[in-house]
């Protein structure tokens, strides 16, 4: 039994609540696959310009350069030779994000995804469950609860605004453990 996929592509997901290292996995296994000489492109939707409006970034200021993208459908637009793709933030693109990495792995390109499946409700966030059952490997990240410091797996938004996407950090979020969370 073979515990990597042989010629042919795949889907890895990253998911975890905010500041619980997605992006910083993210960027590792990119990383990784540019160490080893694998042609990658990585992506980001143009709603996320917390940090920066061409990188992709880290909470903890880690930074790859990225492609930004309005939809999940241009990402195939820019995929030119790379056999490496990056997508982050893949719970703010339209659902087509799912048929997307589907089509990229069926053309032989590892994938690899990053993203909260929770939103601040604790809910299912956009196409994310969908991915999750797509994809070959699902790695759960988990952060810090602010807290009580128990393992956070909920993201607490502390502002009182009230629509599903609100791109912010520290000032609009905290982690937080299951017994912490409350909404």
């Amino acid at each position: 039994m073979r515990l990597t996929p042989s010629d042919g592509g795949w889907i890895e997901l990253v998911c975890g609540s905010m500041f619980s290292g997605k992006t910083e996995e993210l960027i590792r296994r990119i990383v990784r696959a540019q160490i080893a000489k694998q042609k990658t492109a990585i992506f980001k939707p143009m709603l996320d310009n917390r940090y920066s409006s061409e990188d992709i970034v880290s909470h903890n200021n880690r930074k790859i350069k990225s492609i930004i993208v309005n939809s999940a459908s241009e990402i195939t637009d820019y995929i030119k030779d790379a056999t490496v793709i990056g997508i982050d933030e893949a719970q703010f693109f339209d659902k087509s994000i799912v048929q997307v990495c589907k089509d990229l792995a069926a053309n032989k390109k590892r994938v690899i995804i990053a993203g909260l499946e929770k939103d601040y409700l604790g809910k299912p966030f956009g196409s994310m469950p969908e991915l999750m059952v797509e994809s070959e490997y699902v790695t759960k990240v988990l952060a810090i609860c602010v807290v009580c410091g128990n393992p956070a797996n909920f993201s607490y938004r502390i502002t009182s605004e009230s629509s599903q996407i609100l791109v912010g950090e520290t000032d609009k979020y905290e982690a937080r453990c299951r017994k912490c969370f409350k909404i």
